[in-house]
């Protein structure tokens, strides 16, 4: 049969049928001016009278217009004859993935290799504005050659869509104008959740597709069966994948990428095809390959390994952390290293506290300042721990992985909870915990900053000090196989933290290198961290002895309040790099973002100088940090001072110095041109105080004992006497904030059950007080003409118009912006300053500017096997 066009551009002739394509039939033909075989497919007679349809095709025929990309089927021209509408297409030889896949079984590499290009092909699409919306097997084609060519973009859709488009009805499955012809717009088995129940769809409903495509080519079946086709949406709505089925010893990152695409959410749904494309390369660069094992079994109807699930129990978050995919497998006995790379997910939001995994692996926790987040190896989502409420910082399990121990920032208490949730026990009151382990004999011991290391009965009771803290503090203790010794760290001043051992039998304590958050693993190695690397070191936990060198073998592992890494018994590691995670922005009153210029790794409690010209930081440990300065119009960093300070820094207030404590409890003033020695001005043994805020003479440091929860002020001109401002035994006050006319002082005060911002007059504070905040605040922030008075409630940031004459007056609160920075009712310093001008807020951002994404987190599994070869043990 021949199709004269009826103009002078072409003629086609039809050699063949090849099927049904979409919304028509569809011929192989010959291209007769131009000498070629193309594709034609044909609007039927019934739907040419349809003027809706015929728009539809029109339509279709300008997407696949706009798509130029070596994986899609190109499209050659629209064309009319004789009333007869019809596409002109490339024409592709091979067999449609379908075809293939019933055929037999896809080994996995080559699937791998032909998903890499379906994503390249769906990305190229997304870019251009352009979702397919039916994606499957039936529609991608595989030549001869192993090249892909998606077909069919029939139902395909700008993302910005186009208002005068067909008026469809958003059914279920069926549009109610392709219904009365019987047509599915979209097939049910490769259907996104959203899509099946009629809401509005975008490029993740093609991602949710795609892994239905990807599941089918590895399992040899559809991901979602049903004898009808309200049972298969049923089932894909409701029900997991099963990853049972799929190829024994599977790289473990490929179930997990199918975790990704097929959540049932689509906001948890991984967003971007371009995400995808990345993580197949990487798996098909992966040394390991598409295979754990070294002789996998080609086949399916075979279980995964539990290996797989051990990626889920590697991660875990301190202060600042949360995410991770999780599938339902069973171990391996690979030995296998294998490498993955995670970004954390903003559901449980970043805190600085520390992070623990379960003895058997297969749990990970961390505390936040909304409680603890758990995931199991077998759920996809974190989900808090019922019971657990406010900031949370050291968190641990027990030996049977049944409940965690953790410290109650908010309320200053040990407790202990069961992993599913209940009502928390206390242990005991503790003014500051810094690292803890629960081991064999139901025993925990802890880090008190102020006292010592402390043991106590898991049941609760009285506290026990086993090692005494002499001038620095000792911190992150862990019981030593047999339960006779402690390893811990020293706090050392202005000198490195020094790994300490204890004998619990003989007394006897022994240095042991320098280093701090030292844990001994089953390998036979001490790590620890140590200039922003983990480091590894053999040790004889019989004879306490170091019994070889050590090493760096992690570069780059970031800290804040610890450094943020895990290892499990299984020998799985997790850290984050320390590169990119806390980011310093500005962010104006509207909520606009400016980066700060630089990525500071490390940093905390930004200070603006009194100019606007320079901020200091605080980069390091908890104990012993820089002080760091950036130069906001030359942009570079001095080190103003190495490995002192405890706290966070204070500009004087004319801005030429820089105070800072470190901690044996003494203030110190340096120049901030970094000349000259650092100047002793206070001491203040037996204390916690932390740096807030001067009074207007500029010689009254206001300060806060953490210990204590208490507020006071030290004259340097009266002899450096500590007077007590606010020292309530009954309530935690602290984060005071003199106004910039030094008449009054904000504060945080939790008297009515939870933190809430007040104002008195300063120095004369029982002269009355006023609330502020409503329904709660902490980390209040004076503008610099004192007409505002800001703090922060969650996420949010909030303002208070102030008047200020002989008395206080101020407006109710009103919302700024939210925003998903740092914040912290009991931080050790603020997380935020404010620009001279009033303008705009220095934050804290836990996550790279660049990519736009949550901080990444790194796995290696079976870690041990490659620590054995880089620190061998005798």
């Amino acid at each position: 049969m021949t199709l004269s066009i009826g103009t002078k551009n072409a003629h086609y002739e039809i050699i063949s049928p090849i099927g049904k394509g979409g919304m028509g039939e569809v011929y192989r033909a010959t291209d007769t001016k131009l000498g070629r075989d193309v594709a034609i497919k044909v609007l039927p007679e019934e739907f040419a009278r349809d003027a809706d349809r015929v728009a539809r095709f029109q339509r279709e025929a300008k997407v696949l217009a706009s798509l130029n990309h070596p994986n899609i089927a190109a499209i050659y021209g629209l064309e009319e004859s004789d009333g007869t509408n019809f596409l002109v297409i490339e024409l592709v030889e091979g067999n449609t993935l379908d075809e293939r896949i019933k055929s037999g079984f896809i080994p996995v590499e080559e699937t791998l290799k032909l998903a890499l290009q379906i994503a390249e092909a769906l990305e190229a699409a997304h870019e251009k504005g352009v979702i397919h919306r039916d994606l499957k097997p039936a529609n991608i084609k595989v030549t001869p050659d192993g090249k892909v060519k998606v077909l069919d973009f029939g139902l395909a859709k700008a993302f910005s869509g186009e208002q005068a488009e067909l008026n469809l009805s958003n059914s279920p499955t069926l549009s109610q104008a392709a219904t009365l012809q019987g047509v599915i717009l979209g097939t049910a088995a490769y259907m996104s959740p959203e899509q099946a129940r009629g809401k509005p769809v975008d490029k993740r409903t093609d991602v949710w597709a795609f892994g239905c495509v990807l599941y089918e080519m590895l399992a040899g079946r559809p991901t979602w069966t049903g004898d009808t086709v309200t049972d298969i949406i049923a089932a894909a709505v409701a029900k997991d994948p099963d990853f049972s089925i799929l190829p024994t010893g599977i790289n473990p990152a490929i179930p997990l990428l199918l975790t990704q695409c097929l959540q049932k959410d689509s906001m948890e749904r991984v967003r971007d095809m371009g995400d995808i494309r990345i993580q197949l390369k990487q798996i098909l660069a992966d040394p390991v390959g598409a295979f754990i094992n070294s002789s996998p079994a080609a086949g399916t109807g075979k279980r995964l390994p539990v290996f797989a699930a051990w990626i889920a129990a590697a991660i875990a978050i301190t202060a600042i952390i949360v995410g991770l995919a999780v599938w339902h497998l069973k171990p391996s006995e690979s030995s296998q290293v294998v490498r993955f790379k995670y970004n954390l997910s903003e559901k449980a939001n970043l805190s600085m506290s520390f992070f623990a995994i379960s003895p058997d692996g297969k749990m990970l926790a961390w505390g936040t300042n909304k409680g603890i987040y758990l995931k199991p190896v077998d759920e996809w989502d974190a989900r808090r721990i019922t019971g657990t409420d406010g900031n949370v910082g050291t968190t641990f399990f027990s030996p049977d992985g049944k409940s965690i121990g953790y410290w109650s920032m908010s309320d200053q208490k040990l407790k202990k909870i069961s992993i599913n949730g209940s009502a928390p026990v206390t242990l005991c009151d503790v003014q500051m915990v810094a690292g803890a382990d629960w081991y064999a004999d139901d025993a925990i011991v802890y880090g008190d900053a102020t006292s010592g290391i402390m043991k106590i009965s898991a049941q609760g009771g009285d506290p026990e000090c086993i090692v005494k803290r002499d001038k620095f503090p000792i911190l992150f203790p862990e019981v030593l196989p047999g339960g006779d010794s402690i390893v811990y760290s020293m706090g050392s001043g202005s000198d490195e933290s020094i790994i300490m051992v204890h004998s619990l039998k003989s007394k006897e304590t022994k240095d042991l290198l320098p280093g701090t958050y030292a844990r001994y693993l089953p390998s036979g190695h001490l790590v620890y961290w140590l200039n922003d690397d983990l480091c590894a070191v053999p040790f004889d936990p019989e004879k306490l002895e170091v019994t070889g060198d050590a090493k760096s073998v992690i570069n780059g592992v970031f800290t804040i309040f610890a450094p943020l890494y895990a290892v499990s018994n299984s020998g799985a590691l997790t850290y984050v790099p320390s590169s990119g995670i806390i980011t310093p922005v500005w962010v104006d009153k509207s909520g606009n973002e400016e980066s700060l210029g630089t990525e500071l790794d490390g940093v905390s409690f930004p200070k603006i100088s009194p100019d606007g010209t320079r901020v200091a930081f605080k980069r390091g440990g908890t104990m012993n940090s820089d002080i760091v300065i950036w130069d906001l119009s030359r942009r570079n960093l001095d080190r103003l001072i190495f490995q002192a300070a405890s706290s966070a820094p204070l500009w004087t207030i004319d801005g030429e110095k820089v105070v800072y404590n470190t901690v044996n409890n003494t203030f110190y003033m340096k120049s901030a041109d970094g000349t000259g020695e650092p100047e002793a001005i206070i001491s203040l043994p037996g204390a916690f105080p932390l740096l807030w805020s001067w009074g207007k003479d500029g010689k009254t440091l206001v300060l806060e004992d953490y210990r204590k929860k208490d507020i006071g002020m030290v004259s340097m001109a009266d002899d450096a006497k500590w007077i007590p401002l606010l020292n309530n035994e009954k309530y935690r006050e602290g984060q005071p904030q003199v106004s910039p006319d030094g008449q009054w002082i904000a504060y945080t005060s939790d008297e009515s059950g939870r933190s809430e911002v007040y104002v008195r007059p300063f120095p004369d504070v029982d002269k009355g007080r006023q609330q502020v905040s409503v329904s709660g605040g902490n980390s209040p922030l004076w503008s610099r003409d004192g007409r505002n008075l800001y703090y922060r409630n969650d996420d949010w940031v909030m303002s208070v118009a102030v008047e200020i004459h002989t008395e206080f007056k101020f407006d109710a609160p009103t919302r700024l912006f939210q925003v998903p920075y740092f914040n912290s009712d009991t931080a050790l310093g603020s997380l935020w300053d404010i620009s001279p001008d009033g303008n705009r807020f220095l934050m804290l951002k836990n996550s790279s500017p660049e990519s736009g994404t949550q901080p990444e987190i790194k796995i290696i599994l079976n870690w041990f096997e490659e620590l054995k070869e880089l620190v061998p043990v005798e």
